[in-house]
């Protein structure tokens, strides 16, 4: 059985055009400790870690990550790569409990979860190109005929070309959509009836048979996340998500208890520990998040960004990688004949920068 030979890190940098941000763009949870209301820019990620494991007979697994990328390499780099060399890829829960005991003591969420997810998704890819399977099926195996998606983009903008947008998404077949709330606790009154037109909008446009969702990103608090909920009951909205920043447990019980409308959290949960016995809808798209969404009864949708010009950085992956699924009439379908992840990394042009 093939051995892991080597593990190397590779951070792709977009330098190329960036759509720009409007204010109100999308509420974060800086908006509660700084005047930057609607600037989802400090928020902005355009850089991607890739991770490549490869095995002793040439096989090469694939993983990623997302989010704060040198710290992430270093961490690969410095604390995980030594503990996979020579180890068994088919060992994937032992190589796992390796990893996040080994780093326990300065890790356990964060950074240190984030390398040792991009570690183990190479690692599950490079599993079923040995078993020539993909890799779904070696976590459960197919559980629906094609994966239902939502379009996840609708940030908050001009009215009309919210309604244009959100047309759009409809008349290509999806079922669901979600949008951002553009105002928080700052804007008072009045940003709360924005972000009230931002759902009506919506609603109109695509008709009482689409789910609407909604995302504050964290960027709200309690009492006004309460006053907002009871202004958007009108909508019949599917979920508003992470109306609090994600340790304010007791604020997502206390949201969730007004009954309103249904509460989505979680986004920055980590570990089998933080998900096990709930519904998990994968944040981001990607090819990986599928696979678990198709493998799960637990999972019964998945979030899609569609292909746009680079702005947030959510949507770079479609630039970095081959092989993701594009939505066709609200679904994804995954190959049943494609090993691993079914992913292979494009040339990089010139509008990234790599740093090894």
């Amino acid at each position: 059985m093939p051995r892991i030979k080597d593990v190397r890190t590779t951070i792709y940098e977009w330098i190329g055009p960036v759509a720009p941000m409007p204010p109100h763009f999308c509420t974060t949870a800086s908006d509660l400790v700084a005047d930057v209301t609607g600037s989802i820019s400090g928020f902005r990620f355009l850089g991607w870690l890739i991770v490549e494991i490869e095995l002793d007979d040439g096989t090469i697994g694939i993983g990623n990550a997302a989010l704060s990328p040198h710290a992430t390499k270093t961490t690969i780099d410095t604390y995980l790569k030594p503990l996979l060399i020579g180890a068994d890829p088919l060992d994937s829960e032992y190589l796992w409990q390796s990893m996040y005991r080994r780093t326990l003591p300065f890790g356990r969420k964060g950074i240190a979860m984030t390398a040792i997810s991009a570690v183990d998704l190479a690692i599950w890819d490079a599993k079923g190109k040995i078993l020539n399977q993909p890799v779904f099926k070696l976590i459960g195996g197919r559980t629906k005929s094609k994966i239902p998606v939502y379009a996840s983009r609708l940030y908050s903008q001009p009215l009309d070309t919210l309604y244009t947008e959100a047309k759009a998404y409809v008349d290509q077949g999806f079922k669901s959509v979600k949008l951002r709330f553009g105002w928080g606790p700052k804007d008072g009154l009045e940003g709360m009836r924005k972000n009230v037109d931002l759902v009506r909008v919506t609603r109109e446009a695509v008709g009482e048979n689409i789910d609407i969702m909604a995302d504050a990103y964290m960027g709200w608090n309690v009492e006004y996340a309460k006053r907002m909920l009871k202004m958007l009951t009108p909508f019949d909205m599917r979920w508003v998500e992470e109306p609090v920043i994600s340790d304010d447990l007791h604020g997502y019980a206390e949201l969730r208890a007004l009954n309103l409308v249904n509460i989505s959290g979680g986004e920055h949960e980590y570990t089998l520990a933080g998900f096990r016995d709930v519904l998990v809808i994968p944040h981001a798209g990607q090819m990986h998040n599928y696979h678990i969404t198709m493998s799960s009864y637990a999972a019964p949708i998945s979030e899609y960004f569609p292909k746009v010009p680079v702005e947030v950085g959510n949507e770079l992956f479609w630039y970095i990688f081959d092989g993701e699924p594009v939505a066709e009439n609200g679904f994804v379908d995954l190959d049943d004949s494609k090993p691993g992840f079914g992913l292979t990394l494009k040339t990089p042009d010139e509008h990234f920068r790599l740093t090894r």
